[in-house]
């Protein structure tokens, strides 16, 4: 097993500006916003007066929130970023669609589909708590048949227009609208089965059926569930983390049975974004990779 941290630079479509005082200002494509990050617990570098020049800024209220937006900033609006062009919108959860961190994500699932694909192997892919849809365009572009799984039918439709903006729209994905246990369960039961298996799990989510997903709970099950629909000779398994608070490390133990079992090599870490103005990374989340190619 290798820690090793993974960093997202700036680009054309994308840039962390500066951070501090528990918040983070990011440019997607033109438009700036400054948000809340709790992970940012340092002096800010730029001063006020940039912040201040914000095209939008994130307040809480309560659990939710609201966006205080600059009069002409347009309700959404695409970015280019990591290979993808994806839709922005500004949620009341502070979220804008895109978690900008997963970039060298999307480049290593590229990589490990083009690799067996180029010994003339089919990949089949399942994406499981998909939301936007980031790591199924990187699969689809590669050439791997995919299969995007969310509890969210707005979070679907939204990766579905990603798709198109992506041009991807055509490539073989399948778009299912389910509770993900449920479904794996069901794909256990028709004996379909996977080469690479991603999943993004929530601390806490509901499913379109108001089933109830807990991490603690449920994670061990769902990979006991994953285990099963690999297929006889796998390409790896995705965990990525936000919320739960848990180390990378328990994502990487979850995964050593597979290296044991496969071969292969195991990397695990965390997710960062490095910012343009003092080159400090910003983490983002956690991560756990297996791969055998």
């Amino acid at each position: 097993m290798e820690r090793i941290t993974l960093t997202t630079k700036p680009s054309k479509g994308y840039e962390l500006l500066d951070s501090g005082h528990e918040e983070k200002l990011e440019r997607f494509g033109e438009i700036v916003f400054a948000r809340p990050d709790p992970q940012a617990l340092w002096q800010k570098h730029l001063p006020l007066s940039v912040w201040q020049a914000a095209d939008g800024v994130f307040e809480r209220e309560g659990r939710e929130g609201k966006w205080k937006l600059k009069k002409g900033v347009p309700q959404e609006w695409p970015i280019e970023i990591g290979g993808l062009t994806m839709r922005i919108k500004p949620t009341s959860f502070k979220h804008t669609g895109i978690f900008p961190e997963q970039a060298p994500n999307w480049e290593w699932l590229r990589s490990t589909i083009e690799k067996a694909r180029a010994g003339g192997k089919t990949v089949s892919v399942l994406n499981l708590f998909g939301y936007t849809g980031g790591a199924t365009l990187a699969c689809a572009q590669a050439g791997a048949e995919v299969c995007h799984v969310d509890a969210s039918k707005t979070a679907v439709a939204w990766a579905k227009e990603n798709a198109e903006l992506s041009g991807v729209a055509d490539k073989p994905i399948r778009w299912i609208v389910e509770d993900v246990l449920t479904f794996v369960e069901r794909e256990l039961k028709r004996s379909n089965r996977y080469d690479l298996i991603l999943m993004d799990p929530p601390a806490f989510g509901h499913g379109p059926k108001d089933e109830i997903w807990k991490f603690e709970e449920h994670f061990l099950e769902l990979m006991r569930l994953c285990n099963e629909l690999l297929t006889d000779a796998p390409l790896g398994v995705l965990i990525n983390g936000y919320a739960a608070g848990y180390s990378a490390s328990a994502f990487a133990y979850n995964l050593k049975p597979f290296v044991d079992k496969f071969g292969g090599t195991l990397e695990y870490g965390e997710l960062t974004i490095e910012e343009s103005s003092e080159k400090r990374l910003l983490p983002c989340g956690i991560f756990a990779r297996w791969s055998t190619v």
